[in-house]
């Protein structure tokens, strides 16, 4: 048997991250493993570059942890021969390890009225420390029904974080460096990333109790969100929305530095007027005047899982192996991937607040879709027939280019600009479904990817490479430009936009905002 593919999560602190590991079973001989590669050379793409070391890269890709839990996908990856594009169509692990992202969404949901009955801090709170309980009955798992239950945990704890903390960091942020300290968000996301398959790698040495290691491990950043959260105050205005005053002008002072009156009494009108409101805020966003937002927080988070990041981040080690790496040098360009992306982030939260949030969806959305559309051609050309070494190199520089594109493009800024539009009596309601459908479409595109990948082949770059085009395009029209403009002073900002303006009502809240965003 040769070195198979299976789906495996590691959950960050604030986010996810799916990724298929590699797997080589121990009693894979190097002989084995060369007349492997060489019977898919002529099926599929390949490299013969030699026997594949012995290592995994996550828990399920490590034979202890599934001779325990899931002894089915050992026998069913010993018996894989067919086509390298279709060896891994099998939803059965696939849908266990997708079951976080739909506690995710639930928590989500939920969190929307949490936040905004008990503040954004205590919410971090509760996510951190169900992903900390989460974390340690994975790790002690004797059995399907545990790690489910941890699973679970994981994802109300996804689901809670992703939620409170974009929230948190636009409303304590100021104006202009807001999409900086945003853009902070993802980029410990992605550093997250590396530190976990660094870890996952180490841990899978580990041959007894190293998933326990690795799912353990966890439990780290969950308790560092946790105490950390302990440390900070509430945000402004969510303490003003639920009356306590002078804590809000504590936190102010405490966040500004020096006289806080003016922004305390703007903060003040947004929230009594919101207020004044007597609908519910999810039946709120869903009425004419607030459609932008709706729009935006439905196609912005949609938008994101379909520029295709699926495919490089989530699954780049069944890509590397499909165009002819080897199962180390698969690990190991999984492990570029996200340093690339670590790198654009860094570069993207110095620059989103002076180049401004459209420039960079334009540009990335163009070099992501140049991106895809290169490598869909250079699989297409190959067929069935083996992926010579030099345009296998290609293919990871091309898979670099998109990864840093996204990285400071869709990457940060699809968490950057849903939660500034919103206004404060919709801002939670609004995070929530922005959330949800970033949640619910990471699942279902978890379920059908690799079935799609069986059919589509090459063809699967041109897919993502045209939904591409259709967003930045959409983003270009639909979309106005945020940077540095105040929260208060948004509905301003969209009743001046060529379409959205004629959802927008006039009042009294909106001529406060014009005189704001003109200041």
């Amino acid at each position: 048997m040769g070195a198979h593919v299976i789906p495996a999560v590691h959950s960050t602190t604030n986010g996810l991250q799916y990724l298929p590991l590699l797997h080589h079973s121990n009693s894979t001989t190097a002989e084995q493993s060369r007349a492997d590669r060489k019977k898919m050379a002529g099926e599929g793409f390949s490299l013969d570059q030699g026997p594949a070391d012995d290592y995994g890269g996550g828990v399920t890709a490590m034979e202890s942890f599934l001779e325990q839990f899931f002894p089915r996908i050992l026998r069913r990856m010993a018996a894989a021969q067919s086509d390298e594009f279709c060896v891994y169509d099998s939803q059965v692990l696939t849908a266990f390890t997708s079951s976080l992202y739909v506690a995710g969404l639930a928590a989500a949901l939920a969190a929307g009225r949490l936040t905004r009955a008990v503040g954004r801090q205590k919410v971090m709170l509760l996510g951190g420390a169900t992903f900390f309980v989460g974390s340690i009955i994975n790790a002690a798992a004797v059995n399907v029904e545990m790690l489910i239950l941890g699973r679970i945990l994981l994802g109300f704890g996804v689901g809670f974080t992703n939620q409170a903390t974009p929230v948190y960091l636009a409303e304590t942020a100021p104006a202009r460096w807001r999409g900086a300290f945003t853009a902070g968000f993802q980029l410990f996301i992605a550093v997250g990333v590396v530190v976990a398959n660094l870890t996952n790698y180490g841990a899978s040495h580990v041959r007894a109790w190293g998933w326990r290691l690795s799912l353990g491990l966890a439990a780290v950043p969950a308790a560092a969100i946790f105490l950390s959260a302990i440390l900070i105050s509430d945000t402004p205005s969510s303490l003003v929305a639920r009356g306590r005053i002078d804590d809000a002008r504590k936190a102010l002072i405490r966040i500004r530095g020096g006289d806080a009156n003016a922004e305390l009494k703007a903060l003040e009108r947004a929230v009594r007027d919101a207020d004044e409101m007597a609908q519910g805020a999810f039946k709120r966003i869903a009425t004419r005047r607030y459609r932008p937002y709706l729009v935006m927080a439905v196609a912005i988070p949609l938008f994101q899982q379909l520029t295709g990041v699926i495919v490089i981040a989530f699954f780049s080690p069944v890509l590397f192996r499909t165009v002819g790496f080897g199962s180390d040098t698969a690990l190991v360009s999984a492990v570029i991937l996200g340093v690339v992306n670590l790198v654009s982030l860094l570069i993207s939260s110095t620059v989103v607040d002076r180049c401004g949030r459209k420039f960079l969806f334009m540009t990335g959305g163009a070099q992501m879709i140049l991106s895809q559309a290169a490598v869909a051609w250079i699989l297409g050309a190959a067929g069935r027939a083996a992926l010579p070494q030099g345009h296998a190199v290609a293919v990871l520089v091309l898979f670099c280019t998109y990864a840093f594109g996204f990285g400071y493009s869709w990457g940060p800024l699809s968490w950057i600009v849903p939660v500034e539009i919103f206004p404060v009596e919709v801002r939670s309601a609004g995070q929530s479904i922005s959330v949800a459908v970033n949640l619910g479409v990471t699942f279902l595109q978890a379920q059908i990817f690799l079935a799609m990948l069986c059919r589509l082949k090459a063809g699967t770059f041109v897919y993502y490479a045209a939904w591409v085009g259709v967003m930045t395009a959409f983003v270009a029209v639909f979309l106005p430009e945020t940077k540095g403009v105040p929260l208060e002073a948004m509905p301003a900002l969209w009743a001046r936009h060529w379409y959205w303006r004629r959802f927008m009502v006039t009042n009294d809240v909106t001529e406060h905002n014009d005189q704001a965003l003109s200041s």
